[in-house]
């Protein structure tokens, strides 16, 4: 088998993203990230990871699977994600993951009353949103219920958390808070040969041992290739897709260009055969302008 060529894991990876985030041995940095995401605004002490695949009610029959879902001290849910590619109803789906840890918490018994603990959804996004509601500045969103005249928080239990780390360009120099830092690690990671000096918490320490390649048993090492497969495939897909829609955008701005001709040019009464030379339609599509 290939070796990689990389030190570090790619935590844009499946397998990368929950072997640091996802596992119980490294909750430590599972927690360090929640809360410089947070910044002192919820304090995550400690994590109980729970079962990241919930399977839907009768109707649904679906699954909702997310990377990372754990249980804070308090009860309150963690629902954690790296999501590489856009899709067209991801909103749909950042709520629709979010009614199961809501569902859970439904008492058996006739006597519940029907009060709920905080979920959380944070999704971190290699991609770029291009959501109308966000400011497209920012990289960091926050989305809670809150009364549209208002702009106060209605419901303060439901929270989403987008990060754009597609948009995160800061160098090494340039980080200023820990939260700079676990960004800059969750993009740039797997192109490090070295800790440099400006991660030199004591937590991305263990970051980097956790993350060394060389340190795989096989097992780990096919896994981690196999998921380092799926993210360029859908990395080529997403660029291919790119190239083709702009393509397709200059064909279509060309054609509506020279329907634009043809149609001045029919106004003008001029001759068809001199509009077919100087539009490049045929004459079918003329005709069709009449």
């Amino acid at each position: 088998m290939k070796q990689v060529e990389e030190r570090y894991i790619s935590l844009l990876t499946d397998f990368g993203f929950k072997r640091i985030f996802g596992t119980a041995m490294n909750k430590d940095l599972l927690i360090c990230f929640l809360n410089s995401l947070f910044n002192g605004r919820q304090v995550v002490k400690d994590v109980s990871y729970l079962n990241p695949e919930h399977v839907g009610d009768v109707y649904t029959d679906r699954k909702a699977i997310s990377d990372v879902y754990c249980e804070g001290e308090s009860g309150e849910k963690f629902i954690v994600e790296m999501q590489n590619a856009y899709q067209t109803y991801f909103k749909d789906r950042s709520l629709f993951y979010s009614t199961f840890p809501i569902r859970e918490q439904a008492s058996k018994g006739s006597e519940w009353d029907f009060k709920l603990n905080h979920v959380y959804t944070v999704a971190l996004l290699n991609f770029y949103m291009n959501e109308d509601a966000f400011d497209k500045e920012k990289i960091h969103h926050h989305v809670q219920l809150c009364d549209t005249a208002t702009h106060k928080i209605f419901y303060d239990k439901l929270e989403f958390i987008y990060v754009e780390i597609a948009k995160f360009n800061k160098s090494l120099d340039e980080l200023e808070t820990l939260y700079d830092k676990w960004l800059y690690a969750l993009k740039n990671l797997y192109k490090l040969t070295q800790r440099p000096k400006e991660l030199c918490d004591k937590v991305f320490y263990r970051l980097f041992e956790e993350a060394e390649i060389a340190k795989f048993t096989p097992q780990e090492l096919r896994e981690y290739e196999a998921s380092k497969m799926a993210y360029r495939d859908i990395k080529n897909s997403i660029d291919t897709a790119k190239q083709e829609g702009l393509a397709e955008g200059m064909e279509k701005g060309m054609n509506q260009k020279a329907l634009d001709i043809a149609r001045n040019m029919l106004a003008d009464g001029v001759d068809i055969n001199l509009i077919m030379k100087y539009s490049g339609l045929t004459q079918e599509q003329i005709e069709k302008l009449k």
